[in-house]
């Protein structure tokens, strides 16, 4: 039992060391579209958290930060898509900016439901 450990702890430390050495052969484009691709992976986890605590408070009525924020950001995942290969290091970060720009609208809902919800003394 020890050395199937072993031998998987092994295993796991020669992939982790793969994965390091490759991350360091991304140029910098490549390492630039995963920064964007993993900033609006972090967006969309926020956005699905804001949802679920957007309808809790307000419902399904009135306006839809969420959505326009998960609109935003399917689009610029789509422009990635179609341009990322070509886009300039400013391009990509403009989309990036972007990104973190509906990411703080976000924010800023939830710290609004946050302070509703929130007995006043």
């Amino acid at each position: 039992m020890t050395v199937v450990a072993l031998a998987l702890a092994a295993a796991a430390a020669v992939v982790a060391l793969l994965v390091i050495q490759r991350s360091r052969r991304l140029s910098p484009h490549q390492r630039a579209v995963r920064d964007v691709l993993d900033a609006a992976d972090a967006l969309e986890d926020r956005l699905r958290v804001a949802k679920a605590e957007i309808e809790a408070v307000a419902g399904d009525h009135g306006p839809n930060p969420v959505g326009d924020a998960m609109r935003e950001m399917l689009r610029q995942r789509l422009w990635l898509r179609d341009h990322g290969g070509t886009a300039t290091p400013e391009q990509l970060a403009g989309v990036r900016d972007a990104i973190d720009a509906a990411r703080g609208r976000i924010e800023h809902q939830l710290e609004r439901i946050e302070e509703a919800r929130s007995p006043r003394d």
